[in-house]
């Protein structure tokens, strides 16, 4: 490698900027932006990320020139400091930091404090004339050398604090004095021995064990399983960076440090400074939640010169970047020094929030605005909470720390792997802990919420929710966590593993047993404001898939613009519909058959009028029955009983029908257009409950009413002229009787292959088309969608599949058909309206191929609708470069 593999920062000039995240990580890129605005950050170099991927790419091994170059930067940061790197009368101490271009909060490894030896430590009571300070950050350095780099076990450590403090009587690992951590020292080395490692006392191979445990660290199972959970592809990013900067120590006492804060609220998303500060600590006792910290206000009553100073440089930093930030701070000896900033995780309602009011505030645009909220940030503002009714009979046994919002019940775990598993089968857990680390991530984001008895607002459990969308309580510190024993008590109640408990993210409650929650209908402040803007840029409608009216009405809150489609055969699933819908199957005769359709067109008329009259003039797409009809009879002898006495017939007749009707793959049988082929009554009953109820409502409220008849499973041209030359001849005739003006379309449903390929002569027939790609991805895959789940996941595991084709489309297969399909049939009827209805149409990442592809709308489940308007307008703004001129 003969590029530049190390960037140096100190005293207002760097070699790298913001704009280097790529090679320099977010962190590094952002010390480097911070060193060039001025702003008093801590000297030191960032080895690049492209070392990361030559080292995983070479069997763990550094290109040639590094060690040079990192020596060489060393020199200069010794110059710039006055100290020396291992020097015993001036120390040089380092702290080795991760940083990637996509953060991944407590995901890699850290080490503080690196350059303590047996010597250093001597010169750094010299230097600081502070014995007390200087074996608190070499016994800090031990624990975190040993288990970061050695792989010693943590818990072998923290005991023996532990058990210090014990003896000593204490509470605080603060109020231990110089002697006890000398103490301590010599115990963490005898733990050393105890594992068979070797402490080095050589500060450059300390340096060099730590690079190792960082670029390592990228490859670990929490940081894999983050990018996992966050779909973050391996090759997204080079790797991690290694941020090599000098210690500045929050632990030097009462004028000393350290802290986190956020600009703007990163829960609700209000403009105010949120963060917390520790007096006499070190950066990694606020984020482990290890101690719980003081609110930010304190440090404005402790050291207010240093709390205007902060206020200063978040306000510079928020305008600069043009994003919330969340940055971490060292005050020693009352000189501030920022240590990071980044763009900082929030909660999606706080997400929504800050775009809407940075675009008003004129610090973005409302396009980037419309771009910086992700569409599941929008899902997660519909989450649901509990029922006030049912929450006002549940007891309150503990209160802490509001740190992600949303109402979560669950059965309470108390191990992450176990919270995982259980989650990934479908059940409902809380992840209870003390305090939660980087290696409890899975569980995390298979639980329903997280609960922690320690930790603040800013630590790994509250960041990492905040980041998931899930709802978090930290520091209920009346909560006693026995793991081992299986339960936690508060006071005198004993909860025990396996018992319903619920917690409120927005109120940091925590109650006793299951909680019913409830989900919350239409839009207001500040989503509605952002989807309006997203509506103004969009290409494509958006309509929603609903049977019944109050689904409709739902869709129609969400900002529905039509139904895309409506499953007529659910209608006739209801307990008063069945035997009707039954006695028709089992008529012998056309005539009996009719008879029984009769009796369903008024039932039938209704539901559709109440369709109509929640749209409100826009578009309904209602399609004609699709099941094959042995899916509507009884199967088990009971039920055939019980049927067959209901339709005067005997159980054996009952049973031959049944056994006449079932198929080998009734996927691929007669159901959907082929069904009415056959019994073209079905179709002209369902063409008289739809044209009927538009008549109908017309009539008594003078709506409009837009009813599209869509034909399903269409594969031949034929099949459409032939079911459209029956429907017509009916809704036409019922129209000039009624002297009513009724404009009505009959389309079809592109669900097989075959009609994408001919869709230009189905377009002749068709007046819309509606891909229904569940089915098509069933039949261009020949995957079964009841059984794709005893090896799809093993698919998406080792990467032959990228993403379930289920949830989002195949482009290359799947959507070149769909690609084709619009194609031809738009060339064939240039005014053709096609549209998607499959699960697809709220796949943020499907819309954006619907947009590409040049459909006219999407339609989804109502709940999504929100959601689809979204990623409709960020189609727009991503694939046709529309975004606006940065605000100023």
């Amino acid at each position: 490698m003969n590029k530049k593999l190390v960037y140096f920062f100190a005293n207002g000039v760097a070699e790298g900027n913001a704009e280097m995240k790529d090679i320099l990580g977010g962190k590094g890129a952002n010390l480097a932006e911070m060193t060039n605005l001025g702003i008093p950050v801590p000297p030191g170099f960032t080895i690049s990320a492209e070392v990361c991927r030559y080292y995983y790419q070479h069997g763990r091994t550094y290109p040639e020139g590094l060690k040079e170059e990192v020596e060489q930067a060393m020199k200069r940061l010794e110059q710039v400091t006055g100290k020396g790197f291992g020097d015993p009368e001036r120390p040089l101490l380092v702290s080795v930091r991760s940083g990637a271009a996509i953060s991944m909060p407590g995901m890699m490894d850290t080490i503080l404090n690196l350059g303590l030896n047996d010597e250093t430590v001597k010169g750094l009571i010299k230097m600081t004339n502070n014995p007390r300070f200087a074996y608190d950050a070499y016994r800090r350095f031990l624990q975190m050398f040993g288990d970061t780099a050695l792989g010693m076990p943590r818990n072998k450590f923290e005991n023996a604090l532990e058990e210090m403090k014990k003896q000593k009587g204490v509470k605080l690992d603060i109020e231990l004095d110089a002697d006890d951590l000398k103490k301590l020292v010599e115990i963490y080395k005898k733990i050393y021995e105890e594992e068979g490692k070797k402490f080095p006392q050589d500060v450059y191979e300390q340096l060099w064990l730590a690079i190792d445990a960082v670029f390592g660290s990228w490859m670990s199972d929490r940081a894999v399983k983050y990018r996992e959970i966050h779909n973050i592809r391996e090759d997204e990013m080079l790797g991690t960076a290694v941020n090599v900067v000098a210690m500045v120590f929050g632990n030097m006492g009462e004028r000393s440090g350290t802290g986190v804060a956020f600009t703007r609220n990163p829960n609700t998303g209000e403009k105010e400074v949120y963060g917390e500060f520790l007096q006499n600590a070190q950066g990694e006792d606020v984020v482990a939640g290890i101690r719980t910290p003081l609110p930010l206000a304190e440090l404005k009553r402790l050291m207010p010169e240093v709390y205007d100073q902060l206020m200063k440089i978040m306000d510079k930093l928020e305008r600069h970047y043009r994003d919330m930030q969340d940055i971490e701070f060292t005050v020693e000896e009352g000189k501030l020094y920022m240590l990071q900033t980044r763009s900082g995780k929030r909660t999606s309602k706080a997400a929504i929030k800050i775009a809407v009011d940075m675009a008003k505030e004129g610090i973005i645009t409302k396009e980037e605005a419309v771009l910086r909220v992700k569409p599941e940030d929008i899902e997660r503002v519909l989450h649901p909470r509990f029922d006030e009714k049912a929450r006002a009979k549940a007891k309150v046994i503990a209160k802490g720390l509001p740190a992600s919002p949303g109402a979560a019940t669950g059965i309470v775990i108390f191990d992450a792997k176990k919270a995982e598993e259980m989650g990934r089968s479908g059940e409902k857990v809380i992840l209870v802990r003390p305090e939660t680390s980087p290696e409890d991530v899975g569980g995390m984001a298979f639980a329903q919420g997280i609960l922690t008895s320690r930790g603040g607002m800013t630590s790994h459990a509250a960041v990492v929710a905040r980041g998931m969308g899930k709802p978090a309580v930290v520091g209920a510190e009346t909560i006693e966590v026995k793991e081992e024993e299986g339960f936690f008590r508060v006071n005198d109640v004993l909860v025990k593993e396996g018992e319903w408990i619920s917690i409120d993210g927005a109120t940091g409650e925590v109650l006793l047993g299951k909680i019913d929650t409830i989900k919350p209908v239409g839009l207001e402040g500040e989503v509605a404001e952002l989807l309006k803007w997203a509506d103004e840029i969009r290409r494509l409608g958006v309509r929603a898939n609903a049977d019944i009216p109050r689904d409709a009405e739902v869709a129609r809150k969400f900002g529905a613009e039509g139904i895309g489609l409506c499953r007529t055969e659910h209608m006739f699933f209801e307990a008063d519909r069945i035997p009707k819908m039954r006695r028709m199957i089992v008529a012998k005769t056309k005539e009996d058959r009719e008879k029984a359709l009769n009796e369903l067109l008024p039932l039938q008329k209704e539901d559709f009028k109440g369709l109509f009259k929640a749209m409100a003039g826009y578009p309904v797409t209602i399609r004609l029955i699709d099941p094959p009809l042995h899916e509507f009879l009884p199967h088990d002898d009971e039920q055939i009983e019980e049927t067959a006495r209901d339709l005067g017939i005997s159980p054996k007749e009952l049973k031959d029908i049944v056994r006449s009707l079932s198929e080998l793959n009734p996927m691929l049988g007669h159901r959907g257009c082929r069904l009415t082929i056959t019994y073209p009554e079905i179709a002209i009953m369902q063409t008289k409950a739809i044209i009927g109820a538009a008549i109908e409502l017309k009539k008594e409220t003078g709506m409009d009413v837009i009813p599209e008849i869509m034909i399903p499973l269409v594969g031949h041209v034929n099949e459409i002229a032939f079911l459209k030359k029956i429907i017509a001849e009916v809704a036409d005739k019922m129209i000039e009787e009624s002297g009513m003006k009724i404009e009505y379309k009959i389309g079809t449903m592109i669900e097989v292959p075959r009609a994408c390929v001919t869709a230009d002569e189905i377009a002749k027939e068709a007046e819309f088309f509606s891909f229904g790609t569940n089915d098509l991805t069933q039949m261009t895959f020949a995957f079964s969608r009841d059984d794709v789940g005893k090896f799809l996941p093993e698919y998406l595991e080792k990467g032959i599949l990228e993403h379930d084709p289920f949830k989002t489309l195949d482009y290359d297969g799947v959507g070149a058909l769909v690609e084709m399909g619009t194609k031809k049939g738009k060339q064939a009827r240039p005014n053709l309206k096609v549209g998607v209805c499959g699960e697809h149409g709220g796949d943020p990442r499907s819309i954006h191929f619907f947009h590409k592809a040049g459909l006219d709308y999407v339609s989804c489940s109502p709940y999504r609708v929100p959601v689809a308007r979204l990623a409709a307008a960020q189609a727009v703004l991503v694939h046709d470069k529309k975004l606006t001129k940065k605000a100023d």
